[in-house]
């Protein structure tokens, strides 16, 4: 039985509070404009989030006060500060439900290691080249493509891949 995974509701976009790819974001963002998808910026910061060439980004929602159940899925924006999450026990216990509630979760650049933490993949993922080693000790496999769709959760490479890692995400929630 296929699933149809419409979103009901608005999504998530987490980004690290400093040092997030300011090329990802953007290219998400855009995407989910022009596709008039409601979306909500989700960080820790009590401020300001700073990506890694100083674009600065005001959050909608704490971490602490994020509730799975009130968005129709995730996406967690890579760059070099998405590595200070990989063991963010919040962060990974709000994949974690996200996952249990069946939504689409997607994860470029160094962020897929948070969703491997969770435990939410399966056999096999793309990340940030770099970040490969640490994703297979984690026991799962790396794939060598820009863009991987893995049923409902899709991880992506790096910042020339944002687009169509954009692109799939949404794809995936229009079915």
């Amino acid at each position: 039985m296929e699933r149809n995974f419409l979103i009901p509701k608005s999504l998530l976009l987490f980004i690290p509070q400093t040092d997030f790819s300011e090329e990802e974001y953007l290219a998400i963002t855009s995407l989910l404009k022009r596709e008039r998808i409601n979306f909500f910026i989700a960080s820790d910061a009590t401020g300001i989030c700073v990506g890694s060439s100083g674009l600065k980004v005001k959050n909608d929602i704490q971490l602490y006060n994020i509730h799975p159940v009130n968005f129709g899925g995730l996406i967690i924006v890579g760059g070099s500060g998405a590595r200070n999450y990989k063991g963010n026990q919040k962060l990974i216990k709000i994949v974690q439900e996200f996952n249990r509630l069946d939504k689409p979760i997607g994860a470029i650049c160094s962020a897929p290691l948070i969703l491997a933490n969770a435990g939410v993949l399966g056999d096999f993922a793309v990340c940030y080249p770099s970040d490969k080693p640490e994703l297979e000790s984690l026991g799962v496999q790396y794939k060598d493509v820009p863009v991987f769709a893995d049923g409902r959760i899709i991880t992506a490479r790096d910042p020339k891949a944002a687009v169509e890692f954009a692109e799939s995400f949404v794809g995936l929630i229009k079915k």
